[in-house]
């Protein structure tokens, strides 16, 4: 659905209006005098670039001249953002699909706050639910056609537009600077954050991967009227200076032109989710050829293994952050998204706790060194079957699977058996252990806990008698 509505014909400026030079007196206009008498000096013509972003929202006066601009925001105010197109591949596009897809964003300015920018959003999401950081006013919109809203990312916003007619955004920024500071006292700064566009092109229909251009300005957001007021103060701040001062910073303007910056690095959405950190996943006992040896004693030292397969020093960025995502720290890929393999592996673990917090790193740095956790209790196990009745005489020795157990307990263990032998767990409805002169003893968890470690079974099935089940022997 298009959304438009009418606009007076002096509400968009022509792009030179957009490019008037400063009126502050250190940038002056050189002589126009040839260097030598044979030489003409050719008559300037301003460029313009193929595309531009305007956030219609006054910038500071109390920034300095060689500074990056800071613009001051309401919260939960509309702003406009006028995207302006001068692209000469519009006319090459098809009618039915001259259209770009822009993603909007707020990002931190600060990298301390970008390396721990999920758990700063998760956070503000608790003590905001129902929420957003970054919302789209869709009524005030020009040319808008297709809004997306993620639930799932609270600071983005997507929608299509026409490079070749009008178009503008407005957009609420519904978090505050202070939410983001460390210490909350009272007169603190606040968190300085970017607003990025970045703009695609459709190769095909429905898919958007070519980037054409990305664009950010810094901005800081107040609780409603407060960006006013810091205006106001940041205005008689300057103006109470000598002239020579007030020379040093640049010259407020009624609009912040948003300056062309790298494109913000996009996760793969098509991978499989990961599990979430400290929630433990039950391990599916699974017969692999690796896991089989000929004697247990071949296999004694197989419990110090790692999980999951260390990380090379000569793995690719791509082999670096495929890494990452088997190993449960797909949240920080786009945080180490140009680091290979070496560069991971040198950094220390005070380092990566700076970076990904604590719990995460160290984590990661008992994973980058292949530590794992020892099973509390590994047993080797054997089924008994007919052919190894039969050939009970030779001098061939039983293959041999280990069992970790985590637990310690009688249901872990029934649980591990019947993945052993290939039947449902609930149709092993007794487990004993062969004791002395023959008895049977019933398997309970402290006869698990006092068994020794690396002890050594023979497990067989007995199917019981009027009963759709089995009774499992350890001997």
């Amino acid at each position: 659905m298009l959304f438009w509505h009418s606009q007076p014909d002096h509400y968009w400026p022509t792009p030179a209006e957009h490019y008037q030079s400063p009126t502050s007196s250190v940038y002056r206009d050189s002589l126009q005098l040839p260097f030598l008498k044979q030489e003409e000096q050719a008559q300037s013509t301003p460029v313009f670039p193929a595309f531009q972003c305007v956030l219609c929202a006054p910038s500071s006066p109390a920034v300095k001249i060689h500074e990056e601009t800071l613009t001051y925001l309401n919260q939960g105010q509309s702003y406009e953002i006028r995207m302006l197109s001068n692209w000469k591949g519009v006319g090459d596009m098809p009618e039915s699909r001259r259209f770009l897809k822009t993603v909007a964003r707020v990002i931190f300015h600060d990298r301390r706050l970008q390396y721990s920018e999920k758990q700063q959003l998760e956070r503000w999401q608790w003590s905001h639910p129902g929420d957003r950081i970054l919302d789209i006013d869709v009524p005030l919109s020009v040319g808008v056609i297709d809004p997306l809203v993620n639930p799932s990312t609270l600071n983005t916003i997507e929608f299509l537009w026409d490079p070749s007619k009008r178009t503008s955004v407005f957009i609420q920024v519904n978090c505050i600077s202070t939410e983001f500071t460390q210490k909350k006292n009272g007169g603190e700064k606040g968190a300085p954050f970017r607003i990025q566009l970045d703009t695609f092109r459709g190769e095909s229909e429905g898919s958007f991967t070519e980037h054409l251009y990305s664009a950010s300005c810094q901005v800081k957001v107040f609780t409603p009227k407060g960006a006013d007021r810091k205006l106001k103060t940041d205005r008689e701040k300057v103006e109470k200076r000598s002239a020579l001062d007030r020379e040093k910073y640049q010259t407020p303007c009624e609009t912040t032109i948003m300056t062309e910056c790298t494109p913000w690095p996009e996760i793969d959405t098509s991978r499989s989710p990961c599990s979430t950190p400290g929630l433990n996943s039950p391990n599916n006992f699974k017969i692999t050829p690796e896991r089989i040896c000929a004697s247990p004693v071949c296999a004694s030292d197989s419990s110090t293994e790692c999980a999951g397969e260390g990380l090379s020093p000569s793995a690719s960025i791509l082999d670096t952050r495929q890494w990452l995502s088997r190993n449960r720290f797909s949240n920080y890929c786009r945080m180490f998204s140009n680091f290979t393999g070496a560069d991971l592996l040198k950094m220390t673990r005070k380092d990566l706790t700076q970076i990904c917090g604590v719990a995460d790193g160290i984590r990661l740095t008992h994973a980058l060194k292949a530590r794992s956790v020892r099973p509390r209790l590994t047993l080797y196990i054997t089924t008994e079957s007919p052919v190894k009745k039969a050939t009970a005489d030779s001098d061939q020795t039983g293959l041999y699977q280990e069992v970790y157990l985590e637990e310690v307990s009688a249901a872990e263990l029934t649980n591990k058996l019947a993945d052993l032998l290939s039947v449902p767990a609930n149709h092993i409805q007794q487990i004993s252990r062969s004791g002395p002169h023959g008895i049977h003893v019933v398997l309970s968890d402290t006869m698990v806990r006092n068994m020794e470690d690396e002890s050594c079974f023979t497990a067989t099935l007995q199917k019981l008698q009027n009963q759709d089940g089995y009774h499992c022997i350890l001997r």
